[in-house]
């Protein structure tokens, strides 16, 4: 039996993930908690815009934001 989405994410606290938003932005951060609506709770967030990487720190990004995240 293949797991869910949401298991490998699951798996996936405490380590670094890559989130790619409907806007065209992608953050990264470590990944601390979630929820069944793909709510995620990142420390250590960034995000890249052009060259620059920008320190976000603590964020909480919507579920109905993401186009995917991936662990790693």
């Amino acid at each position: 039996m293949s797991d869910r989405p949401i298991d490998v994410l699951d798996r996936a606290k405490g380590k670094k993930v890559m989130i790619k938003l409907k806007n065209g932005e992608e953050i990264s951060g470590v990944l601390k908690a979630l929820d069944l609506h793909l709510n995620l709770w990142l420390e250590e967030a960034e995000v890249q815009k052009n060259e620059l990487k920008i320190r976000l720190g603590s964020v909480l990004v919507r579920g109905d934001t993401i186009v995917y995240a991936s662990p790693g």
